[in-house]
């Protein structure tokens, strides 16, 4: 039978085969080391479920909900922005909340993109960034990752020789997968260049929270005017380990979120009161939670490159996010990412997410997510350096490691 016009346009999940071979080792006995998803691993800290469990007493929270998000919430949301980047909000219309930034990003392309509508991503990025367009109809067209000067000579080849002229660019600094960190001079070269062309801006800045060095990383709408064209979306789920709950927000300019808002209001009713109640109290908190998440992810961090560096896989010291993006060893590039992701869960029992899943360009990298506790990462090191050291004896009857791609 055929397939769905939309089901068609979506390759195999990459991921889902990494999860197969995992969860078949697992069922085998093996204790596999999960480096792969992205899903945090640490409590929400007690002052949000405290909070959570008061609301939840109240009969009058368990009925439908705003789906642009209570008016506490926005408020919260507005706050922050004030605080942290120094940019003033109107809570009213110029944010919603999101059940996540992934469902924010993905109705966000319903929202305003027609069929053959052209978007400006990443290569590699979050899956959501693309193909929450390719299901709304539209085209990608790939871009550079790399936040420096390099990126504007092919965006602009990329616009001049686009039919139709794209719609929409769209950022994710800090980076997932890459873990790069934009600037803020940066961020004003690419809203003068939206504006040249008159291009909307779509930020995701759901790690703006989970940086290791001293400068915090800038929003896109600290640039002055870059309202005039930009949407943001932030989350909950690694800044507050709220994974679960579902929580993020788009914030930016009116026009833009008054589409996402009309959108959502025909899909969702919005998150649980409760968990919005909560979510307002976690935004309006000091910060303490924050620097106590950040802190353990740069311990995690540090272990990390310097344990797998020992074992013979060198991981670059990621500034942001709480992911590392590691090149394979050179012995196994050729293989590409996926096998050799397939090769680390049966060798080494260690799990990864393969490059190739956040586009061709990802082939020769492999994401490491910091979600394991520094006994189990060093553990993972240990399993990886023995896998490495023995792959010649073990693995010449399987595949040539001297053949190419």
């Amino acid at each position: 039978m055929e397939e769905f016009h939309k089901v068609r346009r979506l390759p195999p999940y990459v991921f889902e085969q990494v999860n197969r071979l995992k969860a078949s080792a697992r069922a085998a006995g093996a204790d596999i080391i999960d480096l792969g998803m992205g899903n945090p691993d640490l409590p929400t800290p007690q002052s949000i479920v405290d909070k959570l469990c008061e609301a939840v007493q109240d009969p009058r929270t368990h009925r439908y909900s705003s789906s642009k998000g209570i008016p506490g919430l926005r408020r919260a949301q507005a706050a922050y922005y004030a605080r942290r980047f120094g940019v003033k909000l109107n809570a009213d219309t110029q944010v919603v909340a999101t059940l996540g930034s992934k469902e924010g990003f993905a109705n966000m392309a319903q929202a305003i993109t027609a069929p053959g509508d052209v978007i400006l991503c990443p290569n590699p990025t979050y899956p959501i960034h693309a193909f929450g367009f390719l299901m709304a109809g539209g085209v990608i067209r790939s871009i550079s990752v790399e936040p420096d000067e390099s990126f504007f000579g092919p965006l602009e080849r990329a616009v001049r020789h686009s039919i139709p002229k794209p719609l929409a660019l769209i950022l994710n600094y800090p980076s997932n997968p890459t873990a790069q960190v934009a600037t803020l001079d940066f961020y004003k070269d690419v809203v003068a260049f939206a504006k040249k062309h008159d291009i909307i801006v779509l930020s995701d800045l759901a790690y703006s929270e989970i940086y290791f060095n001293d400068a915090p990383p800038p929003s896109v709408l600290e640039v002055p005017g870059a309202i005039d064209c930009t949407v943001e979306f932030t989350s909950m789920s690694k800044t507050f380990s709220m994974p679960g709950w579902r929580m993020g927000f788009a914030v930016g300019n009116e026009r833009l979120i008054a589409a996402l808002t009309r959108v959502k209001s025909y899909l969702d009713y919005g998150a649980f009161t409760p968990i919005q109640v909560a979510a307002t109290q976690a935004l309006n908190g000091d910060g303490s939670d924050i620097a106590e998440v950040r802190n353990i992810y740069k311990r995690r961090r540090d272990v990390m490159v310097e344990s797998f560096g020992k074992a013979g896989f060198e991981v670059p010291p990621p500034a942001a996010t709480m992911f590392a993006w590691a090149k394979i060893p050179e012995k196994f590039r050729h293989l590409g990412s996926l096998e050799f992701s397939k090769l680390l869960v049966e060798k080494a029992d260690v799990a990864v997410a393969p490059g190739i899943g956040f586009g061709e360009q990802g082939d020769d990298y492999v994401r490491l997510a910091l979600v394991e506790n520094e006994h189990r990462i060093r553990q993972a090191a240990r399993n990886i350096k023995k896998f490495l050291s023995t792959a010649d004896e073990t693995m010449h009857n399987v595949i040539s490691l001297n053949a190419h791609r």
